[in-house]
């Protein structure tokens, strides 16, 4: 017969046995099974699928050519080397010594461009054959062309050449209006002279003013340019070229995440005024215009700071023959808007010399609608036009 403490003993271990056989059952498959916390966030992430250019890099990259130029360049020699000319001694040197010869050789420079033609017309910067003695295009298919600079147009830097070559691959036309900030874009060229590279972003901005570039309305975009990618196009994602790859904003002469593209319809426009007649006409009315700040725009009557505003007018030119006064506000030009000076600049120079154009106009509060001649603004000087620092070069 057991005694109680080994009775009780027993009990226990009878327990113990029934809890461990409980723990070995098998689950009911119908009930919802628990996940753990890092799966069941893994599982509802959503998924971001970044695009790919390998096809249009497949297709597009053959129409993308190197541009490679070569200059004289001439230097005189310091007559007194190592001596500021404020120096005493300097005008003595520079008088009564011999002067060292002048020196002569030829630099060398590099871009890109891309052919818009089957025949061999080539898109590029017009900083990038400019002063040029001669310039040569490469084909992906490692032929070479002497090129023929057609035109240069240094307002908007842009350049036409030919190459005698036909049934030659050519680009696909874009409409840059249709491009939205945000949207992907590429850029094929040579930059350091590693031809064909390969490098995207998104657009930026669109219609950017910068100085000294008035006439152009940029794409800003976070595609990196370097030197030697001058010249060369920028693709949307269907294989369309929207513009011409032009300069980038840097304080170290390298890429920093601001590049500026032509847009392509205006190079367009212009190499087709370069085709026919190897140069740009542009029409002028001789004011000088500057933007309007929102309490600007309220003092002069206006509800919205859209206009421009007339800050000089030419004595003789123009507009003062059209009797427009400094004070006021050009709001729309041949029936397009006029948002800000650098729209009037480009609507004023988009116009054919010699016709009469359009201006309606703010004055003291008041609309009206006025007529003015546009003759036709001179080229740019040519020393203006080198001196213009063009990164990336």
């Amino acid at each position: 017969m057991m005694s109680d403490r080994h009775a009780t003993e027993f009990v226990l271990a009878s327990i113990a046995f029934a809890l461990i056989a409980g723990c070995g059952e098998k689950k009911d498959a119908s009930a919802p099974q628990a996940q753990p916390a890092s799966t069941a966030s893994v599982a509802s992430a959503p998924t971001v699928e970044l695009p790919s250019f390998v096809t249009l890099v497949k297709k597009e990259g053959p129409v993308v050519v190197n541009v490679t130029t070569v200059r004289t360049v001439r230097q005189s020699a310091e007559a007194a080397p190592g001596m500021a000319p404020d120096d005493p001694m300097y005008e003595f040197f520079r008088r009564f010594l011999p002067q060292p010869p002048t020196q002569e050789f030829q630099a060398q420079g590099l871009g890109s461009g891309f052919i818009i033609t089957q025949d061999g017309y080539i898109l590029t910067n017009a900083h990038v054959v400019a002063d040029a003695d001669e310039a040569t295009v490469g084909l992906t298919s490692k032929r070479q062309f002497k090129a023929k600079i057609v035109g240069i147009d240094a307002r908007t830097d842009v350049a036409l050449l030919k190459i005698d070559a036909s049934g030659l691959p050519f680009v696909k036309i874009g409409d840059p209006g249709r491009l939205e900030v945000g949207e992907w874009v590429a850029a094929i060229g040579a930059p350091f002279g590693l031809e064909n590279t390969v490098t995207a972003g998104i657009v930026s901005a669109k219609g950017r003013s910068l100085p000294e570039d008035t006439y152009v309305p940029f794409i800003q975009s976070d595609v990196a340019l370097n030197p030697g990618n001058s010249g060369g196009p920028l693709f949307n994602m269907r294989g369309e070229v929207v513009g011409i790859n032009s300069m980038i904003y840097s304080q170290t002469g390298g890429y920093m995440g601001l590049s500026f593209t032509i847009p392509i319809d205006l190079a367009m426009d212009i190499s087709k005024q370069l085709q026919a007649s190897g140069k740009v006409t542009r029409g002028r009315i001789g004011v000088q215009a500057q933007d309007l700040s929102a309490d600007m725009a309220a003092s002069f009557g206006l509800t919205e700071p859209n206009g421009a505003l007339v800050a000089m007018v030419e004595k003789g030119g123009p507009a003062d023959q059209a009797g427009k006064q400094p004070g006021d506000v050009i709001l729309a030009f041949n029936e397009k808007p006029v948002q800000n000076s650098a729209d009037l600049a480009r609507l004023v120079a988009g116009t054919k010399p010699g016709t009469t154009a359009t201006a309606d106009i703010s004055r003291k509060g008041a609309r009206q609608s006025t007529k003015v001649t546009v003759p036709e603004l001179p080229p740019e000087p040519p020393a203006r036009a080198a001196g213009r620092p063009r990164p990336p070069g």
